[in-house]
């Protein structure tokens, strides 16, 4: 009944699993793998803690870490005149079939633009691929548009 007579806990974390932990976390596999890799009762989050405690991550390759990849060359960004308006293709904002989704089936960088009313049957978004934000160039043209009036126009409606 005393703490003397009980049993220490359980550990899921034995010598063998942490020595395969070190090996598998500097090889730079990824904590999901080597959850995967360790088997039943240990998780990602379990990987990544233990990792954490046992301060593996400043261990780790940075090529494994992601620091060092290419990125991207800077592109410089030109916004249209003042006062200027793109056309905008109405008719493919609602293009019948091409690229529907579902809220379910919708993927990342897909169009979340509605299509229909969402309390009705057939409502769907339109899955075209993303050009801007979270739209296609199409729908991103009717969905990010310019301020329309000058500060000094708004001011003067204000009254001040």
């Amino acid at each position: 009944m005393g703490l003397v007579d009980e049993d220490p806990p359980m550990t899921v974390w034995t010598e063998d699993r942490i020595t395969r932990l070190r090996s598998l976390w500097c090889e730079g596999r990824t904590a999901e793998s080597i959850s995967r890799d360790l088997g039943a009762g240990i998780s990602r989050s379990a990987v990544l803690g233990k990792v954490h405690r046992l301060g593996l991550s400043a261990l780790r390759p940075e090529s494994a870490a992601g620091e060092n990849r290419p990125r991207p060359a800077a592109t410089e960004r030109t916004r249209p005149p003042a006062g200027a308006r793109s056309e905008v293709r109405h008719g493919s904002a609602v293009s019948p079939s091409v690229g529907r989704r579902t809220v379910l089936t919708i993927r990342r960088r897909e169009c979340r633009w509605p299509l229909g009313d969402p309390l009705q049957p057939g409502f769907s978004l339109c899955g075209c691929p993303v050009s801007r934000g979270a739209f296609c160039s199409d729908h991103a043209a009717i969905a990010y548009r310019g301020a329309t009036q000058t500060f000094e126009q708004l001011a003067r409606l204000a009254g001040v």
